[in-house]
């Protein structure tokens, strides 16, 4: 039974990433294909080669996952409390790109995990969830919108004199770069929450000691499911990013994605904070938006795309927390 849901764990992990993929590979080129710096295939092909090679490039994010959320659960009902956590993020995830909501896949897997958790009696490290969850859940997407805007201004300031038609096209050239950048770093975060569900998977089931880091298997199927799940391409919420909120062009669309890139090195790096991908890149879109009039920005859209992040955490953690009550029944 330990292998079986080990297996199972493994399994619905990677599945989780490929999801996470799909639903969030607009966050790294939506801005790209909507002002046609690149194609939809090149930059879903960039993107995920990109994503594979930032899941090599850290590890500080998949300790906090794996250590600094819930307490290490152990025997079967460890693996239960994984398995409905995965189970409610890949539902909100399916939902929310459903309906083409730019919602957090990242703050999906931690209401999950909270919510199954809870449902199982288990302790929460509510410091870890404060510190590294709700805090830079409202600061990044803060950090994200003022950085953007700052940006932006300083770009129209340094180019006032260019001409318009030559700037245009060396932004949308610059863009490659800033695509990459911003690809790299949505590797960077996301792939890493997944190893760190795997290797909490691990640990309970006694095959390895949480000393041990990541084991290189875990490195490359969690980013190679990353990126097989962003180059099959999130359309949905790719339109809403490149043109619901607003009507970028190549300059701002440069400004939104170097932003939205430093901001998840910083997290990364510096504070080994899971942050949301998918908050940062909205908050820099609308950032870089309203440097050309506060009117142009669609407040109706990112009213709601802003709803959609409050109630992610709840609704995973309702459905995991569903998951394990119907496991314990049965199991």
């Amino acid at each position: 039974m330990d292998t079986l849901g080990l297996i199972a764990v493994v399994g619905t992990a990677l599945f989780f990433t490929y999801t996470n993929g799909f639903h969030d590979s607009a966050n790294a080129i939506a801005t790209s294909i909507s002002t046609r710096a690149l194609t939809p295939r090149v930059a879903l092909g960039m993107a995920a080669l990109m994503n594979l090679a930032g899941a090599f490039l850290g590890s500080g994010v998949a300790e906090t996952v794996s250590e600094g959320i819930i307490e290490t659960p152990s025997g079967d009902n460890g693996m239960a409390i994984l398995f409905a956590a995965l189970l409610g993020a890949i539902v909100w995830n399916m939902v929310s790109w459903y309906f083409g909501l730019p919602s957090s896949s990242s703050n999906a897997l931690f209401g999950g995990m909270i919510g199954a958790a809870l449902a199982a009696t288990s302790a929460v490290h509510w410091d870890g969830v404060l510190t590294k969850i709700v805090i830079p859940m409202f600061v990044s997407p803060l950090i994200g919108l003022v950085l953007g805007y700052l940006v932006m201004v300083g770009i129209l300031w340094m180019f006032r004199r260019a001409n318009p038609h030559r700037a245009q096209r060396g932004f949308r050239m610059a863009q490659t770069v800033s695509a990459a950048g911003m690809a790299l770093g949505h590797g960077l975060q996301d792939a890493q929450k997944a190893m760190g569900v795997v290797v909490l998977a691990l640990v309970i089931a006694d095959v390895q000691d949480e000393s041990d880091g990541i084991p290189a298997w875990v490195k490359l199927a969690c980013a190679g499911m990353l990126s097989l799940g962003t180059y099959a391409g999130g359309w949905r919420i790719m339109r809403t990013l490149g043109r619901g909120i607003i009507e970028l062009d190549p300059p701002r669309g440069f400004a939104a994605e170097t932003t939205a890139a430093s901001v998840l090195y910083s997290a990364s790096y510096v504070f080994n904070a899971p942050i949301s991908t998918t908050q940062v890149i909205t908050s820099a879109i609308t950032g870089v938006g309203a440097t050309q009039r506060i009117s142009a920005v669609r407040w109706r859209v990112a009213q709601n795309i802003v709803a959609g992040w409050f109630i992610t955490m709840p609704a995973a953690g309702a459905v995991a927390a569903a998951t394990y009550a119907v496991i314990h029944v049965l199991v």
